[in-house]
């Protein structure tokens, strides 16, 4: 179990465990992945935001 605040993607709920108090399911991290400058993966992380395939 981390320290970082977790969230409920069904009822929205805040919480620091792996599991939902309310309605027991998984929760996931509130937080944006890190940004870095030298970033390998913002091709395919911008595809998945646009929706359309990228040329490589």
């Amino acid at each position: 179990m981390g320290w970082k605040i977790r969230k409920c993607p069904n009822d929205g709920t805040y919480t620091l465990r792996d599991y939902c108090p309310i309605c027991g399911k998984p929760t996931v991290f509130s937080h944006p992945p890190r940004f870095s400058p030298v970033d390998k993966y913002v091709k395919y992380r911008i595809e998945l935001k646009k929706g359309h395939k990228l040329d490589c």
